[in-house]
């Protein structure tokens, strides 16, 4: 008997997940902040409580994260992460210092002790790398000139990440300086050796990797990344960082391919995992924080808004890919609630959980909604600039940028691009 109750919560859960994400495309938004407000509901104090598929709950948000880390990286290949470093590191400590601020200053004003200021500065920091890619292709803004700018900041922000997470799990352990420095340290040793193999013995991994079947290769990518996690879980690394190197280390067709595998599978814990966040949150425990998450929303927007104008401003994008390189920053979601879950797990705070779920259903609905709404304006300025210059030169369709790096011609000398 037990066991069919939680074969039927469990399929319950699943089941309602798919009618969420199916009313999130028919709207034209980011499932996230459906899952989250699912979570309210089957969590504790919610309107349908769960309590036999806990575990199960809690293991495949384990699995979700490390996932969602994974094809992330597979995004990225490392020479592209080093000239990230090189060229971009001016707009990313901008974007670093304006967006962290707010949290850090709510944090401390509200007399909640330092760590919990640098979880919060995490919290508001972070872009969702998942929601801003779906926005810039539902809204077939790939080729545009500004998106090098907004994929550098997001692998800016994956790299700070990878060095802040570890620090973050030291402090929420209680650890020493001494003992966070170690951590640090390993954390460092650890990254430099991943990026060194992608770098040099790329092409060993791949090899030992790849295979001609695709059961094969799902079996071996998938182990190797819940291996590789574990084991930077266990040097006090973060899984998710560990999985995100990974990604980075597998490249060219075959991170494709991975990719084509794992994206169903990373789409359901994933799913799970934001349902679990949800579960942990006490829906009575928001209406609290509500002005607080509206004031930490509205920073938000401003900062990342400033964050990507200055970045496109700096490379010479015109006004209207400037607007589109602020909104396309302004979604939160994966990473966000990582760092709250942890924060949470912890113990240190019993608001911050609640602040960050209402913190990210703002802006993971907001985010796409600004940027479907910033379109008409984006228009206007197009139509402005062409009425001034008449007799400009019709410009040459670019490929769609998916990497840094890339750059295309501005799309605002046309409106259809535009």
């Amino acid at each position: 008997m037990h066991g069919a109750v939680v074969l039927i919560e469990i399929g319950a859960v699943i089941l309602a997940l798919g009618l969420l994400g199916a009313v999130s495309l028919r709207v034209g938004i980011s499932p996230i902040p459906l899952y989250l407000l699912a979570g309210l509901a089957f969590g504790k104090g919610g309107l349908l409580p769960i309590d036999e598929a806990g575990d199960f709950a809690a293991t495949g948000a384990e699995i979700g994260v490390i996932l969602l880390l994974f094809t992330m990286g597979l995004e990225y290949t490392a020479p592209e992460l080093v000239s990230t470093l090189r060229h971009n590191a001016p707009a990313g400590l901008v974007d670093l210092v304006l967006n962290s601020a707010p949290g850090v200053i709510v944090a401390l004003v509200m007399g909640w002790g330092p760590v919990a200021a640098v979880a919060l500065g995490g919290i508001t920091y972070v872009t969702s790398s998942g929601i801003t890619a779906k926005v810039l292709a539902d809204l077939n803004w790939l080729g545009n000139r500004e998106v090098p700018i907004v994929l550098s900041l997001l692998v800016f922000e994956d790299l700070t990440m990878a060095m802040y997470l570890p620090i973050l799990t030291a402090m929420l352990a209680g650890a020493s300086f001494v003992t966070g420095l170690t951590t640090l340290g390993i954390a460092g040793l650890t990254i430099t050796v991943i990026l060194v193999v992608a770098l040099k013995f790329g092409r060993y991994v791949e090899k030992f990797v790849a295979s001609p079947s695709s059961e094969v290769l799902l079996l071996k990518v998938l182990g190797l990344t819940v291996l590789v996690a574990g084991i930077a879980q266990q040097l006090q690394v973060s899984a998710a960082v560990g999985a995100f190197l990974v990604g980075i280390a597998l490249s060219g067709p075959l991170a494709h391919t991975a990719r084509e595998l794992l994206t169903p599978l990373r789409d359901v814990f994933a799913a799970v995992f934001f349902v679990f966040f949800g579960l942990q949150t006490d829906p009575t425990a928001l209406p609290p924080v509500a002005g607080i998450a509206i004031l930490l929303a509205v920073a938000g927007i401003a900062t990342k808004m400033a964050t990507g104008w200055w970045a496109a401003k700096r490379a010479h994008i015109s006004v209207a890919g400037r607007l589109r390189a602020g909104v396309a920053l302004l979604p939160r979601g994966e990473f966000n609630i990582v760092i709250a879950g942890l924060a949470v797990a912890a113990g240190i705070n019993p608001q911050l959980g609640p602040l960050a779920a209402a913190y990210v259903l703002m802006l993971a609905v907001l985010g796409p909604l600004t940027a479907r709404g910033v379109e008409p304006l984006i228009n206007r300025i197009s139509r402005r600039r062409l009425n001034r210059e008449p007799a400009a030169a019709p410009t040459t369709p670019s490929e769609p940028a998916h990497l840094p790096g890339q750059r295309g011609p501005d799309p605002d000398a046309s409106p259809a691009q535009a």
